[in-house]
């Protein structure tokens, strides 16, 4: 099995906030994170496929059409965007990096094609925080 990798940047806004919680529940649980204001990041994408070498290409899957699938499905619809507010994947969830990992494994796998399979989602929020996805 081989394994590649394409990294995707964008920034956007995001607000991490339970409505069914007092604002001081939210702001004890949240902190800054939970300005009524928003706030932003520039957020680093690494999407993982796995699967084997074509004989014609040496290739599991062309990397320039992966990064086409990824900013289509992705980039695309949140970069410079307010999660909470702009982005259809993201409604009615609570905005926390996890949950955006979980929703955007949920884009990006059916847009896949059926040689590949996604094995891994990175998403770096800041310089010391970041989660990793296997879709489990």
């Amino acid at each position: 099995m081989v394994y590649l990798t394409r990294v995707e940047h964008f920034n956007a806004a995001h607000r991490l906030h339970n409505p069914d919680w007092s604002a001081e529940q939210n702001d004890a649980v949240f902190g800054k994170c939970a300005n009524a204001n928003w706030h932003g990041h520039n957020f680093e994408l690494f999407v993982t496929i796995k699967g084997q070498p074509d004989p014609q290409t040496g290739f599991i899957f062309d990397a320039k059409k992966l990064s086409a699938i990824v900013r289509e499905r992705i980039v695309d619809k949140v970069d410079h965007r307010n999660l909470n507010l702009d982005v259809p994947f993201m409604q009615g969830k609570l905005c926390s990096i996890e949950n955006f990992v979980i929703a955007i494994w949920k884009e990006l796998e059916p847009a896949l094609p059926a040689q590949v399979s996604l094995h891994c989602l990175k998403l770096i929020e800041t310089p010391r925080i970041y989660v990793e996805y296997y879709g489990e």
